[in-house]
């Protein structure tokens, strides 16, 4: 059940998938992936299209029911602990985003300057360090969340080496991306939804 919950849940976060996306969303080996999406093809819970994947109505359901299943087996009074934490850490990583994109909260950053970026890519490097032992604890309370810690130390490593669209491009699985997909996992594992976290703001 867990492999299959990784691989629609991938699909539900991503909207428009290659393989290689749930792959490495769902941390299974692409080839391993590939029969996986040929069986979701075949029971109609995934389409098809222009050689993108994404999630079909009947998938979605299914996909609802696996993790019904899974919030109902896990330790709730654990989730939510983690995830009052989680927002402890969401409320820095979301100012650091801003600094990211805003010099001194006004004036558009165009990452001309290498000095300044890089003090942001260094504390977000401090979150991450600071993160970790609740990202630990949370694969701990839920296994399925275990390509998370791989995928962070992925996205970091890119900085490290210069590669700053790895901060938050959208379209690779930078650091902004797996964050804002984790909190959707954390909010589903809590029971709740992301417009109530949202209107409370605690969504990003």
């Amino acid at each position: 059940m867990v492999m299959e919950i990784r691989v629609l849940q991938a699909l539900r976060l991503k909207g428009q998938a290659t393989p290689e996306d749930i792959a490495a969303v769902a941390g299974i080996a692409e080839a391993a992936v590939q029969p996986m999406i040929a069986q979701l093809i075949a029971n109609g819970y995934c389409e098809e299209a222009r050689g993108r994947l994404r999630l079909a109505k009947a998938g979605r359901a299914v996909l609802d029911e696996l993790l019904a299943r899974e919030c109902a087996s896990v330790d709730q009074d654990a989730v939510k602990a983690a995830y009052h934490e989680f927002d402890g850490h969401n409320s820095t990583f979301k100012q650091l985003m801003t600094d990211w994109q805003l010099k001194g909260g006004f004036t558009p950053n165009d990452h001309t300057d290498v000095d300044y970026d890089a003090k942001v890519v260094e504390r977000l490097g401090t979150l991450h360090t600071e993160f970790s032992p609740l990202l630990a604890r949370v694969v701990t309370i839920a296994p399925r969340l275990a390509p998370y810690p791989a995928r962070f130390d992925g996205a970091l490593a890119k900085l490290r080496a210069g590669e700053h669209a790895w901060v938050a491009r959208p379209m690779v699985n930078s650091y902004h991306t797996v964050w804002f997909e984790l909190h959707q996992d954390l909010i589903g594992l809590a029971g709740l939804s992301r417009a109530a976290e949202a209107a409370a703001g605690r969504a990003e």
